[in-house]
């Protein structure tokens, strides 16, 4: 193998790992996507022209696929991912103002959606399936709901304090 060979090889070890579980299989490419997001926290566009190449598809396929699904992100992502309703019973309950108040805590902006320590990113969605939690907010997994300014900020410490914790 020669030097920048093994260089790639190297470099992309996790994802060779991931390719080398499902086969090599094109048509296994979304579960593919997902694992390396999970490895990345997002799809860097020079794995996504390694997976095409190793799938043996156009990049422009690999990219049109993660593109097309809101699950990707071509942007890096916080290791938590705060989303927040946005949908009419959220918004009527004061969704708009939960934003707010984690945009200013974490400072972020509308633009600026992951904190400047990579540990946030800041997201609204149109329906997260609790209406009658409204306004809610989900934070990787954990369901949060009835959510008051007060409790978004508190939500924001226990997981700073728990990464500390884990350091």
């Amino acid at each position: 193998m020669e030097n920048g060979a093994m260089l790639k090889a190297a470099k992309f070890e996790k994802v060779n790992a991931i390719l080398e579980a499902y086969n090599f299989d094109s048509s296994r490419m979304i579960t593919i996507l997902q694992k390396v997001q999970d490895e990345y926290r997002y799809l860097p566009q020079e794995v996504i022209t390694y997976v095409a190449t190793c799938l043996g598809v156009p990049p422009a396929r690999v990219y049109g696929v993660a593109t097309f699904y809101s699950h990707f992100s071509l942007e890096p992502k916080g290791k938590y991912v705060i989303k927040i309703c946005d949908g009419t019973a959220c918004h009527v309950k004061g969704s708009g103002k939960l934003i707010n108040v984690i945009r200013e805590k974490l400072n972020l902006t509308e633009k600026v959606k992951t904190s400047s320590d990579m540990l946030f990113t800041l997201e609204t969605v149109s329906c997260l399936g609790a209406c009658g939690l409204a306004p809610v907010v989900l934070i990787n997994e954990d369901v949060h709901g009835l959510v008051t300014e007060e409790k978004a900020l508190q939500l924001i410490d226990e997981v700073k304090a728990q990464e500390e914790q884990s350091e």
